[in-house]
């Protein structure tokens, strides 16, 4: 058999991604919703769909400054024309004069009303009086403060907010599963909603297994790794919208390993851990956590079709079960082991839909080859066209670099029968949306 047919068969005894990741993901719930402030709401996923319970403008108001009137008051005021060759214009017709009779801001209450041949002077965001069905811009008026003469009429309803114009009553502002951003507290206050029922942040834990790691900001000796994983997936989880605590580096100590792993259940909805998943002599985390314990839960170390990483933990520890996500130690296999399993749960825990990041279809620029029998995940470089679609390149290294992923804006993601792609195919890429 050749080495070829080897690692095929090999791959065979794999379990394909889609269905592991099922697996997990059905064990996952919701956190428990929580009613907050809107200004603590935010960043929150919406547990309910948020309803109006009062109109937005809450009463019929100015749009602009101006001269509140009566439409058919200013049938004898000029019209602006418009020709192709000169622009707007004005018509030679005569202006109206009206009675000012007061003047109304932001802030007046009062109700008043006009009658024929009257007008107020009005401020953006004033209640219109009873009666006006247009706000005149000041610039088309000469401006008078007892008597204005209107030089032009606009069209009846031009500068004037009805109410609930803009937000009806029983309108569905926002669905269950949405993020609350900061236009949509912005739209929650207008409607006159003060609370809302939302997803708490997960929080979670992430710690770095392994005798050989050691803090940033020391050099490494032959036998020592600098842990860059545990940073790293601290800030990919408070970028995924977790609040995210990292503990650092834990020893292959199996009693203080699985004594900080319960301690931490207190304060965690999802503990990552980094290191240990193979079944090597010094991968003490299997070792611990694949054993049953009396109230200390299991997890289940599976292998996955996936490139890089085929080795991904998963299962529940302490009393209270908490979720664990457990990935490679290899940096690079350890972010992309985050972006398949770890990011989905921790969208899921928070109430997000969809718990996937997005993906397009793109045009490959340059031939590759993947292994069989696997889901490759690479990281890549997208545009978009200038005639529409995007295409794709994939970054020098492969998924072990870690500069590819630094530079990385999407995932090109290679199927399990795929061995090579040529240039010019159509190949899926995973969006990362990185701030930058």
């Amino acid at each position: 058999m050749t080495a070829t047919a080897d690692a095929e068969a090999a791959a065979n005894e794999l379990m394909p991604l889609a269905e592991y990741l099922g697996s997990v993901l059905r064990r996952l719930r919701a956190l428990p919703p929580l009613d907050l402030d809107l200004t603590q709401a935010h960043g929150n996923v919406l547990a309910a769909d948020v309803i109006a319970p009062h109109p937005f403008p809450a009463f019929d108001q100015a749009a602009i400054d101006g001269y509140a009137a009566r439409w058919e008051d200013l049938a004898g005021a000029g019209r602006l024309g418009t020709h192709p060759a000169f622009g707007q214009f004005d018509n030679p017709t005569r202006g109206v004069r009206l009675n000012v009779v007061g003047d109304l801001g932001a802030a007046s209450w009062r109700p008043v009303r006009l009658t024929s041949g009257t007008c107020f002077s009005v401020a953006a965001g004033a209640p219109l009086p009873l009666g006006a069905d247009v706000v005149v811009p000041v610039h088309w008026t000469d401006q008078g403060m007892a008597a204005v003469e209107i030089l032009h009429a606009p069209k009846r309803g031009s500068g004037v907010r009805r109410a609930g114009e803009e937000l009806a009553v029983g309108q569905v502002l926002a669905t269950a599963g949405s993020y609350v951003t900061p236009p949509l507290v912005a739209t929650f206050a207008a409607a006159g909603i003060g609370h809302v029922l939302v997803r708490p942040s997960p929080r979670v834990v992430v710690v770095a297994t392994g005798d050989e790691l050691v803090d940033v900001g020391r050099p490494s000796q032959p036998g020592q790794v600098v842990d860059a994983n545990s940073h790293a997936l601290t800030a990919a989880a408070v970028e995924a919208g977790a609040l995210a605590y990292r503990i650092g580096i834990c020893d292959d100590d199996p009693e203080g390993l699985r004594g900080l792993l319960e301690d931490q259940t207190l304060r965690a909805d999802l503990i990552i851990t980094t290191g240990g998943t193979g079944t090597g002599p010094g991968d003490m985390l299997r070792r611990v956590l694949s054993r049953p314990g009396t109230g200390r839960g299991i997890v289940e170390f599976t292998d996955v079709a996936l490139c890089p990483g085929t080795v991904l933990g998963f299962g529940t520890v302490g009393g209270e079960e908490v979720p664990v996500v457990c990935l490679p130690g290899e940096p690079g296999a350890a972010l992309i082991g985050f972006e398949v399993l770890a990011r989905p749960a921790i969208q899921l825990l928070a109430g997000a839909e969809p718990v996937f990041r997005p993906s397009v279809k793109a045009h490959l620029l340059e031939t590759i080859s993947s292994p069989g029998g696997l889901r490759e995940f690479r990281p890549a470089h997208i545009a978009e066209r200038r005639g529409g679609g995007y295409t794709v390149q994939p970054l020098a290294g492969g998924p072990y670099t870690l500069s590819g992923l630094a530079e990385a804006n999407g995932l090109l993601v290679l199927g399990e029968r795929v061995t090579t792609a040529a240039a010019g195919s159509t190949v899926d890429v995973l969006l990362l949306d990185r701030r930058r």
